[in-house]
């Protein structure tokens, strides 16, 4: 029952959202915060029941013609992301609260917020593949309303379109690839899958089914060479940015991975499909990012790099490159939606994000400036902090699984190439926006923004 509770409360919070008046703001703000902190609540009180391992499980009769079952299930992998999922839920919340303009449809805004969240839960909660895929394209049709939130504007428009576009065929493509594993085992509850490793990777048809889900959360994670809808989606709202590109959707695809990892990992194909897919779109992602001028592009080429050096950690198939890949998953939500409000706060502030127009912000903006630095630090791995981990962790494994699978020079060439570039765009953000002369010429004058929205 607390499972449903979970599950539930957003839907319900998002029908409400929707019928509260245009000038209700901040009791449009106080319901959305107060669920997600119900559900961050919820979810942490679960904790001892999957502390040693184990799964909280709750069923219902779906359609029993079929012989499918309505399953919520929480195991330690699905308790860390419903935990981020609520917890920097509520996080945004509270800065869009402040963001968002009174002449913006706030009902709207938090009605499908409130929706995503719970979609995005029904995907890391679901003990039933064809569940899951339910959930999954409800991910794909929500995000479209929240990157087109201001649909006014061409470049929203285009971007929610794009997203919609490739997210959902590859969603087909995970269906497709959801019933061939349970054709394979037999069933589409969770655990018989899960259960089933050895007959998937031996069975005929293992490959298409592999191939078949990695389209589905490649093409989710904006993994090479299905990124390119991720920047276009930046025309979103900040908080939008924050939420679905550091926590939730483009995570929702790794989780996938990192869900199936026991059952389609430990093979060749696995190692160059998915290793293969995240090594591109680390280098080429890291790469593109040095060269961005826009802070919000910057930043969504970063996420394109870090979410193909999870991949790449998911790719590589042996357990500590999967805790590695699992502790970044978390680090880069913390860091990368720090960075995302930082930048919606100095496009608010200055009126553009346009790096080669910023400077010196440090000295009007000195909270927003140590906050970004520590984030972005994160980001590029300073010692001391939670980034520095997972890719100490990464050029380890890189040198180990490089060595056994004949790689053992280009492996560990291209994680610290980038990590060279990572360090790099991380202080281009910093070093071009923060720090050097006085900004001027700035379509508005940049000061500390209050509790109000207002500059002081």
């Amino acid at each position: 029952m607390p499972l449903l509770i979970l599950l539930a409360l957003p839907f319900a919070g998002s029908v409400v959202a929707a019928l509260l008046p245009a000038n209700a703001r901040n009791r449009e703000a106080w319901l959305a915060g107060l669920i997600a902190l119900a559900g961050t609540v919820q979810a942490a009180l679960l904790y001892p029941e999957i502390s040693d391992g184990g799964a909280v499980r709750y069923e219902f009769a779906w359609l029993p013609s079929l012989g499918l079952n309505f399953v919520l299930r929480m195991d330690g992998l699905a308790w860390i992301f419903s935990l981020m999922i609520t917890g920097i839920g509520l996080l945004v919340v509270l800065y869009a609260r402040y963001y968002m303009s009174p002449e913006d449809p706030v009902p709207r805004f938090f009605s499908f917020f409130l929706a995503f969240m719970g979609a995005m839960l029904g995907v890391v909660l679901s003990g039933n593949l064809i569940q899951l895929a339910l959930f999954w394209e409800l991910t794909s049709l929500v995000s479209f309303l929240l990157i087109g939130y201001w649909h006014h504007r061409p470049d929203a428009r285009r971007g929610a379109r794009m997203a919609l576009t490739v997210t959902a065929a590859g969603g087909l493509c995970l269906f497709a690839g959801i019933l061939v594993l349970g054709h394979i085992v037999g069933s589409y509850d969770l655990d018989a899958v899960l259960s089933s490793g050895d007959l998937i990777r031996s069975h005929p048809v293992y490959e298409v089914a592999l191939i078949l889900i990695a389209l589905g959360a490649l093409t989710k994670s904006a993994q090479f060479p299905f990124h390119f809808w991720l920047p276009h989606a930046m025309a979103a709202p900040t908080p939008v940015s924050a939420y679905l590109h550091s926590a939730t959707m483009v995570k929702a695809g790794v989780f996938l991975l990192a869900r199936l990892w026991p059952v389609l990992a430990g093979t060749e194909e696995w190692f160059w499909i998915i290793g293969g897919a995240g090594l591109c779109t680390l280098l080429l992602g890291a790469y593109t990012a040095i060269f961005q001028q826009d802070l919000k592009g910057l930043l969504a080429y970063s996420t394109i790099s870090h979410l193909g050096l999870i991949t790449l950690l998911l790719g590589l198939g042996s357990p500590l490159a999967l805790v590695a890949a699992i502790f970044h998953i978390m680090n880069h939500a913390t860091f990368k939606a720090s960075l995302f409000m930082a930048a919606g706060i100095i496009d608010h502030e200055c009126g553009t994000r346009d790096i080669r127009r910023l400077s010196g912000l440090a000295q009007v903006m000195p909270i927003t400036a140590t906050l970004a630095m520590v984030a972005g630090a994160a980001m590029a791995g300073v010692p001391l902090l939670n980034g520095f981990i997972s890719k100490e962790m990464f050029f380890t494994e890189a040198v180990v699984v490089g060595n056994a699978v004949g790689m053992s020079h280009a492996l560990p060439i291209a994680a610290t190439v980038a990590g060279a570039f990572s360090v790099a765009y991380s202080w281009r953000f910093l070093h071009d926006v923060f720090f050097g002369p006085p900004p001027h010429d700035l379509p508005r004058t940049p000061g500390t923004p209050d509790k109000t929205g207002s500059r002081t």
